[in-house]
């Protein structure tokens, strides 16, 4: 061993040098709050109930998303729909209960390709934090999306950008 070698001067030279590169690339991170990400086309975010155009719950509690999900975070109860229901609900039954654990859920889309009325769908918009457990388990309130006949604007903004052939699917 040479007495550069001992006393390590090449070793941090070389690190300093790794430290003066890095320290002018492009930064990988980004102001959040002013810029926002760009996702890719294919990028599945938080799970949405979908309606029909007549403002109806697609939802018949088939129970195949729960099948499906590999996670198991997805429970449903159904119920039979009553008279006088029917502009609520498509079909004779409906979810009462609907909720997804979001803990659990590895957001694989499994659910969304398994049910038969395109009830569930994966939004581009991305889980947000919380500070309890209780807050990530999404309730059918929670994912249900806005009436397109009583607030278009607000259904057409949850929609998001999905293709036109997912959004027209009975």
């Amino acid at each position: 061993m040479t007495w550069i070698e001992r006393i390590y001067i090449w070793n941090i030279l070389k690190g300093m040098m790794i430290t003066l590169r890095h320290l002018f690339k492009r930064k990988a991170t980004i102001n959040f709050p002013e810029q926002k990400r760009s996702f890719s086309s294919v990028f599945r975010g938080l799970h949405v109930l979908n309606r029909d155009e007549e403002g109806r719950e697609r939802c018949t509690a088939c129970g195949l998303c729960a099948v499906a999900c590999p996670a198991e975070a997805i429970t449903m109860e159904a119920a039979e729909r009553l008279p006088g229901e029917e502009q609520l609900y498509r079909e004779e039954k409906y979810a009462a209960k609907y909720e997804i654990n979001m803990l659990r859920c590895i957001f694989c889309g499994l659910c969304e390709e398994a049910c038969p009325k395109d009830a569930i769908y994966l939004s581009q918009t991305f889980a947000p934090s919380n500070y309890s457990r209780k807050g990530f388990i999404y309730k059918k309130d929670d994912m249900l999306i806005p009436n397109p006949l009583t607030e278009p604007e607000t259904y057409k903004k949850a929609l998001g950008e999905r293709p036109a052939k997912m959004i027209g699917n009975q």
